[in-house]
């Protein structure tokens, strides 16, 4: 038997106060004249007899009494049937995985539910403790402090599900951070009440707990048969139009080990149903779904896909946000502008784009990074700081068409368009070749898509321009248009992140009728929708930073998060045309900035509406067992894996096998025992 509060047997001394009472009688005696005591004689050796068995009784009482409530006092347990035991007197941290994947459900209920009534039977166990402390994914501030049992059962109350999903790495080292700060230096007990969801837990081999600490793993988990969620959606073009078909492609997973059949998806656009969609999810597998759809009006659309999946909901909806028609920023470069102005008869007409013009003598770097596209045409040659900057452009996402002069100079070119990836490159030694017609483009190529109407897409003999080229170069990326003797016209290269269109001809009317034909107009608009930077759709809370291309920008400019009235500065900085923002984490969040819509304002204007999702890791429904925590904790005797937690005997059990067996309530009954004898023996033993 050991002692949880040794002290309090010095409460055993209070023996002597009975014994001293019981050995020094202090009653005085009375004496009594009688007219003969010889009849008395012998009553009174009887009676003194009597008097003396009942006084040792009653002594006898006495200590036991005191003698139980010294031990109740010092709380004795038997020792656990577990070796590496509980130390009552150490910290005790308790982490409670509120992540998403808790709202999965065992027995109609959830397994947050159930962890958090485990835990406050456990808490029965420490409800005389005072240095008890709760963790969950919030990692909030109320977390840093040590409370007693009453207190954090009362918090337990307050807990919703997070959308931060914390690794065990990051757990582990939040509690060891929060005990340092109490100046406690071994000897405590850390609980984790978790799904232990393999998506989030992180590499668990990695971790190594302090050897003078005990770890406690308690999972609960249930298999699960399937659950639905949408892992991303992507444009079929980075450029939407109004009124025109667009497509939206959307990835569904399935996590469980069921086939999700005829999962039915809605396409919500600014809170109207625009279209449906059935797909077959395999178990364990996933499959796209196809949206067609139309846009009336400029500017962001907030889109939704939602679709019924029970029992795990919360990731049954994903946002999106989609930027219909923007502006497109186009930059004319020229060298030997002619009285034709191709250029800006094609841009400078539709309010789609907006268009400057500048000569290659006098065009600012600063344009150049802020356009979308860069028409390059009738330079003969690139001078200064230009092929940098223009390779710069492309490297960093945007893109350049490159139309070449009636005499361009062959080492400059080969020298800038080798920056680009494009090689081989060589002039025609005549200054006026002869015209060759164009080859039919490959029509099922998506750059050609909605270009040639639907009653000649089959026709092989279509009337088509023809072009005198100055240029040619070796095969280099995809050849968009070629000529019928097998050169190439118009060339797509991908160089970094943007892209170089490079025709081998000049527009001038001497050198091809390509400006003057029909195709001419719907080829300049596909480069320019083309170069549209792509805009993501959507982000996810755990993204840090979100970039997030920004005009007009100012300095000192600050930009915050807006949802429902409620407002949130986050971390930010800006780089050239980009801002970068670090979502909050947990409680920074505040109340009510779930998933959904978010707009970003400066000077109390929105620039931008964002959309923010849940981690898709968080659906992934598959889990460390109880098995596969004890293999790979094998080595580590201080960590203890529990089987189940399902059953009300939890809470008994792991007392028995980490904590002992109390005794304290068992010597509490028998002091009250005890005084009752002695009351007893008092009033009844005459």
């Amino acid at each position: 038997m050991s002692f949880l509060f040794p002290s309090f047997l010095w409460g055993l001394l209070a023996i002597s106060v009975p014994i001293a009472i019981h050995i020094f009688n202090f009653r005085r005696t009375k004496q009594v004249y009688f007219t003969n005591v010889a009849f008395l004689k012998a009553v009174e050796t009887k009676t003194r007899s009597v008097r003396q068995i009942k006084h040792w009784l009653v002594l006898a009482a006495r200590i036991l009494a005191i003698t139980c409530l010294a031990f109740a006092f010092s709380q004795p347990f038997l020792p656990a049937l577990n070796k590496l035991s509980v130390d009552r007197k150490g910290v005790t941290s308790l982490y409670l995985d509120n992540s998403y994947s808790m709202e999965s459900e065992l027995s109609n209920k959830r397994y947050l539910d159930i962890a958090t009534g485990r835990l406050s039977d456990l808490l029965g166990i420490f409800k005389n403790a005072t240095s008890l402390q709760l963790v969950t994914n919030d990692f909030s501030a109320q977390e840093q402090g040590l409370y007693s049992a009453d207190k954090i059962r009362d918090r337990l109350t307050t807990i919703a599900l997070s959308n931060t999903p914390r690794s065990f790495d990051q757990v582990y080292k939040r509690q060891e951070n929060l005990i340092g700060r109490h100046q406690s230096s071994g000897g405590n007990q850390l609980f984790w009440f978790s799904d232990f969801q393999k998506s989030t837990a992180g590499d668990l081999s990695e971790l190594k707990v302090d050897t003078t600490n005990q770890l406690f793993l308690v999972p609960i988990q249930a298999p699960v048969e399937k659950n639905v969620f949408v892992d991303s959606a992507w444009l079929n073009t980075p450029f939407i139009r109004e009124l025109q078909n667009n497509i939206l492609f959307v990835k569904v997973s399935n996590s469980g080990s069921r086939e999700a059949k005829n999962t039915v998806l809605k396409l919500n656009l600014d809170n109207t149903q625009a279209s449906t969609a059935s797909v077959n999810v395999p178990a364990g597998g996933s499959a796209t779904a196809r949206f067609n759809f139309n846009l009336k009006g400029k500017g962001f659309k907030k889109g939704q896909i939602t679709f019924d999946d029970f029992p795990v909901t919360f990731d049954n909806n994903y946002y999106f946000v989609l930027n219909a028609s923007p502006l497109i920023r186009v930059l004319h470069i020229y060298g030997q502008k002619g009285g034709e102005n191709y250029i800006e008869n094609v841009y400078a007409n539709d309010s789609l784009f907006s268009l400057q013009s500048y000569s290659s003598q006098n065009v600012d770097p600063g344009l150049i990074k802020n356009s979308d596209l860069v028409v390059l045409e009738g330079v003969d040659h690139l001078s200064g700081s230009l092929p940098q900057d223009l390779q710069d452009f492309v490297k960093q996402g945007g893109s350049l068409a490159v139309v070449p002069s009636v005499s361009p100079n062959a080492e400059n070119y080969n020298r800038f368009l080798s920056g680009l990836g494009i090689n081989g490159l060589s002039v025609a030694a005549s200054q006026t070749p002869a015209p060759v017609a164009m080859a039919v483009p490959d029509r099922s190529n998506p750059f050609f898509s909605d270009v040639f109407e639907e009653s000649i897409r089959q026709e092989i003999n279509l009337n088509l321009p023809s072009a005198s080229p100055v240029l040619s170069w070796s095969s280099a990326g995809q050849l968009l248009i070629s000529l019928r003797n097998g050169q190439a016209y118009l060339n797509q290269v991908t160089s970094g992140l943007g892209k170089t269109y490079l025709f081998s001809a000049p527009l001038n009317p001497a050198f091809g009728n390509f400006a003057q034909h029909a195709i001419y107009v719907p080829v300049m608009y596909k480069i320019a929708a083309a170069s549209v930077r792509a805009q993501r759709t959507s982000f996810t809370f755990d993204e840090n930073p979100i970039t997030l291309h920004i005009d007009n920008v100012e300095p000192n400019s600050v930009y915050k998060l807006r949802r429902n009235k409620t407002e949130v500065i986050p971390v930010q900085r800006i780089t050239g045309n980009q801002l970068l923002l670090e979502i909050p984490q947990g409680d920074q969040l505040g109340d009510g900035l779930d998933a959904g819509y978010f707009e970003l304002i400066r000077n109390n204007k929105v620039e931008q509406i964002l959309a923010l999702n849940h981690n898709s890791e968080e659906s992934k429904l598959q889990y460390h067992s109880p098995q596969e925590l004890r293999t790979i904790f094998a080595g580590q005797k201080n960590v203890q894996i529990f089987d189940r937690i399902d059953d009300d005997a939890f809470s008994t059990e792991f007392q028995q096998q980490n904590m002992g067996t109390n005794l304290w309530k068992y010597f509490l009954y028998g002091a009250l025992f005890f005084l009752l004898v002695e009351i007893a023996l008092i009033r009844f033993l005459k």
